[in-house]
C-alpha cells in the first residue's frame, strides 16, 4: 500500500520516512559499534604491544643484571683460586728452600766432621811415624859404636855442605819462577823435615854398619 502510494504520489509518506529514519539509525548504530569494536580491537593490540615490549625490557634488564653478577661472582672465584693456587706454591716453595737448605747445612756438618775425624787420624798416624822414626834412630844409635857415630855424623855433615853447595849452584842457574816454586816445595816439606831427618840418619847409619861389618869380616 505504501508503495503503491509511493508510486502514484510520487513522494515517500510519513511513515515511510519514520522506518527510513530508524533503519539508518540501526545501520549507523551497528556502524558505530562496528568500529568501536575496531578501535577497542586496535587499542587492545597497541596496549598488549607496549605490555610485551615492557615486559621484554624488563625481561632483558634481568637477564643482564643476572648475568653482570654471575660474571662478577665467577671472576671473584677465579681471583680466589689464582691466590689460594699462589699462596700454595709461595708456601710449598719455602718449604722446599728450608728443606734444601737443612740438608745442604747437613751435608757441611758431615763434611766438617768427616774432615775433623780424617785431620785427626792423620796427626795420630803422623804421631805415631815420629814416635817410630825416634825410636828406630835411638835404637840405631844405642847398637852402633861411637866410631861409627862419628862417622856417621861426618857423613851427614859432609852431605849437608855438598847438598848447600848443590843447592847454591842451582840457585844461581834456575830462573825466578821456578825458584817461586821451589821455595814453597821447600815451606811445604818443612813440615815433614824432623821424620825425613830421622829416616836419612837411620839410613846411613844403617849403610855404615853394614860397611864396617864388611870390613871387618
Amino acid at each position: 500500500m505504501n508503495d503503491e502510494s509511493q508510486n502514484k504520489m510520487g513522494s515517500p509518506t510519513p511513515e515511510e520516512l519514520r522506518q527510513q529514519v530508524e533503519r539508518t539509525r540501526d545501520e549507523l548504530g551497528r556502524t558505530v559499534e562496528a568500529l568501536a569494536g575496531k578501535a577497542d580491537v586496535k587499542a587492545q593490540a597497541k596496549e598488549k604491544t607496549a605490555a610485551a615490549k615492557k615486559q621484554a625490557t624488563e625481561k632483558t634488564a634481568e637477564l643482564k643484571e643476572q648475568a653482570a653478577e654471575k660474571t662478577a661472582a665467577a671472576r671473584e672465584q677465579a681471583s680466589e683460586k689464582a691466590t689460594a693456587v699462589k699462596e700454595q706454591a709461595a708456601e710449598k716453595s719455602a718449604e722446599l728452600m728450608e728443606q734444601a737448605a737443612e740438608k745442604t747445612a747437613a751435608a757441611k756438618d758431615q763434611a766438617a766432621e768427616k774432615a775433623a775425624a780424617v785431620r785427626e787420624q792423620a796427626a795420630a798416624a803422623t804421631a805415631q811415624i815420629r814416635e817410630k822414626t825416634a825410636q828406630a834412630a835411638q835404637a840405631v844409635k844405642d847398637k852402633t859404636p861411637e866410631p861409627v857415630q862419628e862417622k856417621t855424623a861426618q857423613a851427614a855433615t859432609q852431605v849437608r855442605e855438598s847438598a848447600a853447595r848443590a843447592g847454591q849452584f842451582a840457585v844461581d842457574r834456575t830462573p825466578d819462577p821456578l825458584l817461586e816454586k821451589a821455595d814453597r816445595v821447600a815451606k811445604a816439606a818443612r813440615a815433614n823435615q824432623t821424620p825425613l831427618l830421622a829416616g836419612g840418619a837411620v839410613l846411613v847409619a844403617f849403610l855404615l854398619i853394614r860397611r864396617g861389618r864388611g870390613r871387618n869380616k
